[in-house]
């Protein structure tokens, strides 16, 4: 597996991010290990969870692994933002809960330190400096290396990143967005942003919950009975079968088993290829309920798809851009 720097920091991650948040869930602690080692043996060396996932468990877990790991060999993050408890304070980007989440995340980490701390989303009741200064004071004290920032719109990152070089604070340096092929509106905005300010982009959900391993393709009419699409349908979650089940998706579902079978690889690693080589991203951040599962998606480390390949995948997924998007992508003093 091959390796990339975070952004512009000196920090080097594997090109395929383990995400936890099957632990505790979907993986029961011993497969939840087998996962971990497999991804280890496979070169990769970055993890990502959060403090919700399985109401702590996922932190836990992980955390029972690491004891048997070199901690040094590992780049482990995770993220704080959603409530952990019944307090008022047990919620948000806060000083007290910044503060708290990060002491009881190291405790079930049973480490010293995070190397990536990220708030999980934008917290409108909290003023935006007391969030920064909190997080550039627990970089300081050395319990957290690099911060990020995940689910933030265009505005808010920039807003973030603007007040961190204004006060001489430690800045966002990676970004966890929405983003595969059928889910492209991050290109508008957010991934030009990372662009700019050098953020190292690492995206959740590049399967999109099942709608890209090649399990649904043009002509079905329903998900595959237990799939996470049709729990999504029963629980109204964004992946559901009413919310992509439209000529968009067959177009992106043909032309990815169309490049699946010209390359020989499945279409869950086309999928994560395409991801990958996209601009400014950094690792797409799989994840898995078995060892098998994992060894699918491990087949797209190393890959690069042909170049007409991936162009493929990019055009039929384009979507008709809003305004102000339509009127700068037609005007070539924006180019």
């Amino acid at each position: 597996m091959r390796h990339r720097f975070l952004g512009s920091t000196g920090l080097a991650v594997s090109e395929l991010c383990l995400g936890a948040m099957t632990f505790g869930r979907e993986a029961a602690e011993p497969e939840a290990h087998a996962i971990l080692d497999r991804f280890v043996e496979a070169g990769g060396n970055f993890v990502d969870t959060a403090d919700i996932y399985s109401a702590g468990a996922s932190e836990e877990i992980l955390g029972r692994w690491l004891k048997q790991r070199r901690r040094d060999d590992l780049v482990i993050a995770t993220k704080v933002r959603y409530g952990t408890g019944d307090s008022p304070n047990d919620r948000g980007l806060g000083r007290k809960h910044l503060i708290a989440g990060v002491e009881a995340s190291l405790r079930r980490l049973g480490t010293d330190h995070i190397d990536l701390y990220q708030v999980h989303a934008w917290d409108p009741a909290t003023p935006l400096e007391e969030t920064l200064s909190t997080l550039d004071t627990l970089v300081k004290s050395g319990k957290v290396r690099y911060l990020g920032a995940s689910n933030f719109s265009g505005w808010q990152l920039q807003k973030a990143l603007d007040l961190s070089r204004q006060h001489n604070w430690e800045r966002f340096t990676a970004l966890q967005p929405l983003y595969n092929l059928l889910d492209r509106s991050t290109e508008w905005e957010l991934v030009e942003v990372a662009r700019h300010e050098g953020l190292g982009v690492i995206p959740w959900s590049p399967l999109r919950g099942g709608w890209l391993s090649g399990s649904i393709r043009r002509g079905d009419t329903a998900p595959p009975a237990g799939s996470r699409v049709e729990t999504a349908e029963r629980f109204g979650w964004g992946e559901s079968w009413s919310a992509y089940h439209d000529e968009r998706t067959w177009r992106v579902l043909d032309a990815l088993f169309e490049v699946s079978g010209r390359s020989g690889l499945t279409p869950a690693q086309v999928a994560i290829a395409w991801l990958g080589g996209r601009p400014t991203v950094t690792a797409p951040i799989i994840g898995a309920r078995t060892t098998d599962q994992l060894e699918n998606l491990l087949g797209a480390a190393g890959v690069d798809l042909d170049p007409a390949d991936a162009a493929l995948l990019t055009e039929v997924g384009d979507q008709p851009l809003p305004y102000p998007y339509s009127v700068i992508a037609t005007d070539p003093a924006q180019r």
